[in-house]
């Protein structure tokens, strides 16, 4: 099995660096795909309310026979734009999210999107503070969020978030963000880290390194993350995928490896720019991902409105 590092976050906890997410499973495959995940050796699952497949990870997780103490569990609060984040709704969602896992806590608890427009996130972050407290979560921290967004947290809260899970790959490398979270003991988390699409997998620099290396173009891009000590959170539901990301531990990059893929960093976002915009309609009719992320947060009953689910 690969003997996957270990990042300590700021009260202990040791987080796996290397884990598996669940962006844009469905529920109907996010079982099978956990389960591949587990039995590969994978030991930390990311899910969100919104991705609407908590309740096909918590199946896997049950039915893996893993002890739970070995398992790093991770979700998300979606606090969409529509409701109004009060001590209650977070609450709420929080336990949703716990029954659909079927789990007396979780590792880590993120709040999904900042939404600085509507500067809901300090309250929320109180909320957080609570659910620390409790221990139904080991740690909590924040998702997307900019300098600004955690220089206020920081100004405002005796708790600093344990993570932020940004968009970061060789071609955004989010130099300033990664020096505020090392000002304050803020673990860099990678969602999507081969870059969502497959312009950076086919880049030259990346094939060239993955040549020399006798690796795929997305297990040289998954040990990029790992050697700049970013936490990545690799996605596949092909069992051959999700074992190949797992494979990064019997090689290493060097200084003219890392200055090459260092050397497409030009600035470009592959998603919307949170410090700036509401969380994304990840498909389908507005209305209806508004629905499910509604119910994914455990604000609607199924009985009501036509539609849940998440994205």
């Amino acid at each position: 099995m690969n003997q996957v590092p270990f990042v300590t976050l700021d009260n202990g906890t040791r987080m796996p660096q290397l884990g598996f997410g669940l962006w844009r499973v469905p529920d109907t495959g996010a079982q099978a795909a956990v389960a591949t995940a587990l039995e590969a050796g994978y030991r930390s699952i990311d899910t969100a309310a919104v991705y609407a497949n908590e309740r096909g990870a918590g199946r896997a997780i049950s039915a893996s026979g893993v002890p739970r103490g070995e398992l790093f569990v991770t979700t998300k609060l979606w606090n969409d734009r529509d409701e109004t984040w009060s001590r209650d709704n977070v609450l709420r969602a929080f336990d949703a999210s716990l029954d659909r896992l079927g789990l007396d806590h979780v590792d880590l608890y993120l709040i999904h999107w900042p939404r600085p427009m509507h500067e809901e996130y300090p309250a929320i972050w109180r909320t957080f503070e609570e659910i620390a407290g409790s221990g139904r979560a080991k740690v909590v921290g924040v998702s997307n969020f900019g300098p600004a967004q955690l220089a206020r947290l920081h100004a405002e809260s005796p708790l600093v978030p344990a993570v932020n899970q940004v968009e970061l790959h060789p071609y955004f490398r989010q130099r300033e963000l990664r020096e505020a979270h090392a000002a304050h003991g803020i673990a860099t988390e990678a969602w999507a880290p081969p870059g969502q699409g497959k312009d950076l997998l086919a880049e030259p620099a990346v094939l060239a390194v993955a040549g020399r290396h006798g690796r795929s173009a997305a297990q040289v891009v998954l040990r990029w993350h790992l050697q700049q000590g970013v936490i990545a959170i690799p996605k596949s539901v092909t069992p051959a995928r999700i074992r190949e990301n797992l494979d990064v531990f019997g090689f290493e990059l060097d200084a003219s490896d890392l200055a090459a893929l260092g050397g497409l960093d030009s600035g470009r976002r592959l998603g919307p720019a949170p410090e700036t915009s509401d969380p994304p309609r990840l498909g389908g009719r507005p209305s209806r991902w508004r629905r499910i992320a509604r119910r994914m947060s455990g604000l609607v009953s199924p009985s009501r409105g036509r539609g849940p689910g998440g994205g």
